[in-house]
């Protein structure tokens, strides 16, 4: 059997790993659009930016574990159509791959902005390695950052670049931070926290363009103008689900997939960040971004591969690091109706129980890891937590969650 995966990152390499350690003896190819070895994405917007540190540290494995473990890198050579009919994968370098199973771990891309200036060379993006690497060498020269957007990334380089010095202003389109993926008290706590770093945060901005003839010196909002000799752009992405639709696979805002992440196609699957799936922890099919999502559905997808059916059921989970916060989260609290919070920047601590009605959706955490670990281990379990409980003054969560495993 041959097995081909598209996209070289988290996703598609946990695949061929879990192949591999599973007992796979078949063929294994790798395609990637980069012309590097698989590396971690998570740190390009944390450490990277601020510790200075080399690329060889971001890399999942050396060189030489690929040749030692049979698996065909083809890196910098994109794939560019799929003929399900022969089974082939074509490529941007004219070869043909064929294939009797096909992951597609395209990912996501950012969504850039339709503005005017947004084409200027000191305006950048942050999705890859190489998009890193130009905003940390733009940070060594740059006094004033510009941040559009106030979503993960755009948070966790803000705080990065003030850690290093720079001044920041961050505008956010909406009424919160984070709202896609946080609740109001979350968003609360970080806009506190932003501020109390020393960035300008600024709310319900509408971004009307950037200014400069050869290179951007300010945003323009219909609120004001907000110098800047560094902009980042970072409003949100959409998936890479274009290959999958041209295939004719099924697609609707990602590449649609069962709870094996088999696609209308049996012999395709998907995963990671361009996968729509149902989930009993989302009321309608969901799109996840995050590393722990992208390996479980790896997992699960090589688990089929190999002849067990085992759907994916995991918790999902996430997290980012913003200064000296690390928020973690255990479920999906969109969709909450009742937020029970206790904590705040002050504290240094945070955790927020999210509940629709009496169903607990999730729980959000900062600086607090045990109640984090907790809260996975609840979720993933039968029992409840009830409301009236995460009210009591003296409520403790780890001990609650402990005595209900332990019955």
């Amino acid at each position: 059997m041959r097995v081909i995966i598209v996209g070289a990152g988290q996703a598609g390499l946990q695949v061929a790993l879990s192949l591999r350690q599973g007992g796979f003896a078949g063929d294994i190819a790798l395609v990637g659009d980069e012309g590097r070895l698989p590396y971690q994405r998570p740190p390009l917007s944390k450490a990277y930016l601020k510790e200075g540190f080399g690329f060889d540290r971001l890399l999942f494995r050396p060189e030489s574990f690929f040749a030692e473990n049979s698996i065909e890198l083809r890196l910098d050579d994109a794939a560019v159509w799929i003929d399900r009919d022969r089974r082939h994968v074509h490529v941007a370098s004219g070869d043909t791959l064929a294939y009797d199973r096909l992951v597609l771990a395209t990912g996501a891309r950012n969504r850039a902005l339709p503005i005017d200036g947004a084409t200027l060379p000191n305006v950048l993006m942050l999705r890859g390695a190489a998009d890193a690497e130009r905003l940390r060498a733009a940070m060594e020269t740059a006094r004033r950052l510009v941040v559009i957007g106030g979503g993960f990334i755009g948070l966790e380089v803000a705080a990065s670049a003030r850690a290093r010095g720079l001044a920041v202003t961050v505008l956010e389109a909406g009424t919160r931070l984070m709202a896609r993926v946080v609740s109001p008290a979350a968003s609360a706590f970080f806009l506190d926290a932003h501020r109390a770093m020393g960035s300008e945060v600024l709310l319900e901005q509408k971004v009307l363009r950037i200014a400069g003839p050869t290179k951007a010196e300010a945003v323009e909002t219909a609120e004001g103008r907000h110098p800047a000799d560094l902009v980042l752009v970072a409003a949100g992405v959409a998936p890479n689900d274009g290959l999958a639709r041209d295939a004719g696979l099924a697609v609707d805002g990602g590449i649609e997939v069962d709870g094996f992440m088999t696609t209308s196609d049996p012999s395709i699957f998907a995963i990671g960040d361009c996968a729509v799936f149902e989930s009993r922890h989302a009321s309608a099919p969901v799109r996840l971004e995050s590393v722990q999502n992208a390996v479980d559905q790896a997992k699960c997808v090589a688990a089929r591969i190999l002849g067990q059916d085992v759907p994916y059921d995991s918790v999902p989970w996430f997290w980012s690091d913003q200064g000296t916060f690390k928020l973690q989260i255990a479920g999906i609290t969109a969709g909450a109706d009742h937020v029970h919070a206790v904590g705040s920047p002050e504290d240094g601590r945070f955790v927020a129980y999210c509940f629709r009605g009496d169903r607990l959706l999730g729980i959000e955490t900062i600086n607090r890891p045990g109640e984090h670990m907790a809260g996975r281990k609840l979720l993933a379990s039968d029992f409840h937590l009830a409301r009236a409980d995460v009210a009591r003054d003296d409520f403790d969560f780890r001990a609650h969650v402990a005595r209900l495993v332990a019955t």
